[in-house]
């Protein structure tokens, strides 16, 4: 029997090693730390966000420069198919109100000890502490292990070692330096989904990090002067800010900083009242109230959200109505930077798509196919990140099949 070799035993990989092991081949999986799927646990921690009940077209516009590639993927296995796949092992989901997909006991635990189950049990075998290393001078996979190194042939490799992020759950990246070596086109890592650095005052900093901003309107312009608006909430931490509206324009603001050296956004914190009614109100005589009871009262605004304007505008520019209603409804805030990617929830850059063919094997490695977030795409939050991991393993598992059963017949034939 041919011999596929899985490396990386998270979403994609199973998947890969699934899919190759039902087209018949030898598989066997390689992970680098001490159990299978560490970081799909730890994102269903707060409950398993499986995928999205957007529909299709909608559902690839997500994935913004790299839609086209990752249609492909869909078409062959999309967010239905995901859901029934998640039925077969017994796991039934639900559509939450934001239109995400969860399973049914919000748990990522139960779908993964099925799956790993099955698995086995169609004959899958799994090597954990196995640290990929690249090839040797034969072309054999090359192991770090407690026991040594440790060398493997095989008929065709899949690449599922995920992007750079997290790496205390094994995303660390470092396949990046032996597909270099081996001439293959590398887009840079960079954060996606992440956290951006805000040149807070100490005092804010030290008053307000934790808090959430709620509700907000994120505005912000992309590199054609397209401007985006959104509400929803966000956190403050010590170093600038971070959470779910943050994320969704990461890749935007990311590559506004890139261009320009930092981006703006503007904050909406009072949505629903106009500017000029927030003016009529906040002029009303205060009387022996103090400013920010006075805010309080006729704007609603205070806590964390008081303190962005103290911050924007300091102790002595809330004095006038007029200014302080135009900054409640549209209060700039620079960001410096994203923070650093060992921090953020995914990857962008990775294995360029024109390294790749149909099939994402490596065109210049052949037999050897990419799969996951190694490959150079991004997606938001909100599923869409897993649900094409898992496709794209289905590809890649599905062509080193096909692959190796090539390799078998040629060789038998000769």
């Amino acid at each position: 029997m041919t011999r596929t070799r899985i490396i990386g035993a998270g979403p994609a990989g199973l998947m890969a090693a699934e899919t190759a092991r039902a087209a018949g081949v030898d598989v066997d999986v390689y992970e680098r730390m001490g159990s299978v799927g560490r970081k799909f646990l730890i994102a269903g921690k707060g409950g398993l966000n499986l995928t999205h009940s957007d529909p299709f077209e909608r559902f690839v516009s997500r994935y913004r420069d790299r839609a086209g590639e990752i249609r492909a993927w869909l078409q062959a296995f999309d967010a239905d198919a995901l859901r029934a796949w998640a039925r077969g092992l017994g796991v039934g989901t639900f559509v939450g109100t934001s239109g995400r997909v969860f399973p049914l006991d919000l748990k990522a635990a139960p779908l993964l000890r099925g799956w790993v189950r099955r698995l086995r049990a169609s004959g899958v075998r799994f090597h954990v502490n196995h640290d990929w290393r690249g090839w040797d001078e034969r072309g054999a996979l090359r192991f770090v292990t407690d026991d040594g190194e440790r060398v493997v042939d095989a008929d065709a490799v899949v690449l599922a070692c995920g992007g750079g992020s997290w790496p205390v759950l094994g995303s660390d990246g470092r396949w990046v330096a032996p597909l270099a070596a081996r001439g293959v086109a590398i887009a840079p890592l960079q954060p996606s989904n992440c956290g951006f650095d805000v040149a807070w005052s100490a005092h804010f900093a030290a008053r307000h990090a934790g808090d959430p901003v709620k509700p907000v309107v994120v505005e912000c312009e992309d590199a054609d002067g397209r401007v985006h608006r959104r509400q929803g909430e966000f956190v403050v931490s010590s170093h600038g800010i971070e959470g779910s509206l943050v994320y969704a324009y990461s890749a935007l603001l990311r590559d506004t900083i890139a261009a320009r050296g930092q981006a703006t956004i503007r904050l909406d914190l009072a949505p629903g009242r106009d500017a000029e009614r927030l003016a009529r109100d906040l002029a009303r005589p205060r009387g022996r109230r103090s400013a920010g009871e006075h805010l309080r009262r006729t704007a609603g605004v205070d806590g964390v959200k008081a303190g962005l304007l103290y911050e924007v505008l300091g102790k002595d520019g809330v004095g006038d109505p007029a200014t302080v209603a135009a900054t409640l409804k549209a209060l700039p805030l620079t960001l410096l930077r994203a923070r650093p990617l060992e921090e953020a929830i995914s990857t962008a850059g990775g294995v360029r798509f024109d390294a790749l063919d149909a099939q994402l094997m490596l065109r210049d490695l052949p037999g050897v196919f990419c799969a996951g977030e190694m490959i150079d795409w991004e997606a938001p939050t909100g599923g869409y990140l897993l649900t094409a991991c898992f496709a794209s393993g289905r590809i890649a598992g599905a062509a080193a099949a096909g692959w190796c059963s090539r390799a078998s017949s040629d060789t038998v034939s000769t």
